[in-house]
């Protein structure tokens, strides 16, 4: 149907495809379709103020100076996963939702892994050169079967999962890696789960399917590479940066390595990198959502998503916003950050497979929408492993690798507090559970972690502590943080008794370094000491 003069205003400053132009005019809203401002951020800068959403891929970058001037601007839709190209706390501090598409190239991104196995497994690049080369090298190129090897899958959340079942119909063995599959899951998608090193030793190819987060960061670092079988195969169309490449190469060179297969590279756009020259290396640029079907698929998501808000006010796949309505918004905003918060926090100290996730309300909290606050909560807890998660995928990617999410609402609060919310990590090791509350000033605080009462405001950088309450720990503390020059902005401390456990929850100015947190653990008192991140 055609657009009303009120109706609200749409740019597609990127390419995208005529029928997700075409839904958002059947759907009433106007559209204006002006692919070359993606590219041109002067004359971007001067047409966004006249509309309520952007549509955009990977060319267009919003900066802070775009939002500045896109002061009618309520939504922007990315299609896509990535929104590296979106600066989500300017668009969040001026209260503009930012959407993506973070399913639709899960089919294309594994089929090209598989495809990137095949092409490594038989030398198709090569052999193609050497045959249009005029050569007939037939007893050259001698491939390997991928029938009964065993494929080694890091990763195995969406794409991973479609990756193995592929696998699997090729008659390959799965083993998986992944501290976020549960038995449960594991058994449903017919693959063993197994523990990193062990999957080093018996892949016979490993594929990789994880964000780059500081705990993916080189997983498959040097140490690792030497721990895998001889002769294995490597494909990565996940993230640049998860392997270290330099040390892939030395063993490509040595012959421990068979072959490499690379979509993505630590440097993008990759026009120089170790393992470009080598013979048994395959490399793309970046094609794992380049088909015609996943770019259709998310252009059309990204465009019934950004109508649907623009019309209704639904929000899906909001990386920045948690599904609220506008009249709760106000008092609920502070909660989300408080679940989210906590949620982050335990979530940073959880190194096991997480098995469940518990939140408890209590007082005039449970009153509210506890959905959104437990989506945020879920969000915290799963980000610090895998980065892409957002409060609308969260409890998706939580059902979908098996990890229980339990609510429990008590309207008479059993602690001092208006509002108490309390988050319990169930994990393979052990629970982990922290409480915090919402005062009166709006900021969200740690009240009690461990059965331990603290109180401490949140801060981009801080420090944890779990020490013996001993004599010497606060100064010694003190000393290695002045010697590094690391500021403290607040302090809190707790324990459970004289002399018993206690803990230390200090924000400081910057983010602390591996080798001061190793100075800190080495203070005789002290049990274990994180850097955690907000």
């Amino acid at each position: 149907m055609p657009a009303s003069s009120s109706a609200p205003r749409v740019l597609v400053s990127d390419a995208l495809s005529p029928a997700a132009v075409k839904i958002f005019r059947d759907r009433g809203v106007h559209v204006d379709f002006r692919p070359e401002l993606g590219k041109d951020k002067e004359a971007l800068a001067e047409a966004v103020a006249d509309y309520d959403g952007l549509a955009i891929r990977s060319a267009t970058k919003v900066t802070p100076k775009l939002l500045e001037r896109a002061t009618r601007l309520r939504v922007i839709g990315r299609a896509g996963i990535g929104v590296d190209n979106v600066d989500i706390p300017a668009a969040t501090a001026r209260g503009v939702i930012v959407m993506n598409t973070p399913f639709g190239n899960s089919i294309t991104t594994a089929e090209h892994a598989i495809a990137m196995m095949f092409a490594l497994a038989r030398q198709i690049p090569q052999a193609d050169a050497s045959t249009q080369g005029g050569k007939w090298e037939k007893n050259r190129f001698m491939g390997v079967e991928i029938t009964a090897k065993t494929l080694g899958v890091i990763g195995c959340g969406n794409i991973g999962a479609i990756v193995a079942d592929r696998a699997i119909g090729l008659r390959m063995r799965v083993v998986a890696y992944d501290p976020f599959l549960s038995p449960e899951r594991a058994l449903e998608l017919g693959v063993e789960k197994v523990e990193l090193d062990e999957l080093l030793a018996r892949a016979d190819v490993i594929t990789l399917h994880v964000p780059l987060t500081d705990r993916t960061r080189n997983i498959l670092s040097r140490e690792a590479l030497a721990k895998t079988k001889p002769g294995v195969r490597i494909v990565n169309c996940a993230r640049g940066g998860l392997v270290d490449e330099a040390a892939l190469r030395d063993m490509l060179d040595e012959g421990r390595v068979a072959g490499a297969a690379f979509d993505v590279f630590a440097q993008e756009p990759a026009t120089e990198n170790p393992l470009f020259g080598h013979p048994n290396v395959v490399c793309t640029p970046h094609l794992g959502a380049s088909t015609t079907e996943a770019q259709e698929n998310v252009a059309l998501q990204v465009a019934e998503q950004m109508s649907t808000y623009l019309l209704t006010g639904g929000v899906e796949n909001a990386v920045n916003f948690p599904s609220i309505s506008a009249e709760e918004a106000p008092r609920l905003k502070p909660f989300v950050a408080l679940a989210e918060k906590l949620g982050s926090f335990l979530g940073q100290l959880t190194e096991a497979p997480i098995k469940g996730v518990r939140i408890e309300y209590e007082g005039a909290v449970a009153g509210m929408n506890t959905r959104a606050l437990t989506a945020a909560a879920v969000t915290g807890a799963l980000k610090p492993m895998l980065q892409d998660v957002n409060m609308v995928s969260a409890p998706i990617v939580a059902r979908e690798r098996g990890i229980v999410i339990e609510e429990m609402t008590r309207e008479n609060p059993q602690r001092d507090y208006e509002s108490l919310v309390r988050i319990t990590i169930d994990a393979e090791d052990m629970p982990r559970y922290a409480s915090g509350t919402v005062f009166h000033d709006g900021k969200p605080r740690v009240v009690e972690i461990r059965d331990i009462d603290v109180d401490a405001e949140f801060a981009p950088h801080m420090i944890y502590v779990r020490n013996a309450d001993e004599p010497g720990f606060i100064g010694a503390f003190g000393s290695l943080l002045g010697a590094a020059g690391v500021n403290i902005a607040t302090f809190s401390l707790g324990r459970d008794a004289p002399g018993g456990d206690a803990i230390c929850f200090v924000s400081v100015d910057q983010k602390p370094s591996a080798e001061l947190l190793e100075r800190i653990e080495a203070i005789p008192q002290v049990k274990r000491a994180r850097a955690i991140a907000f």
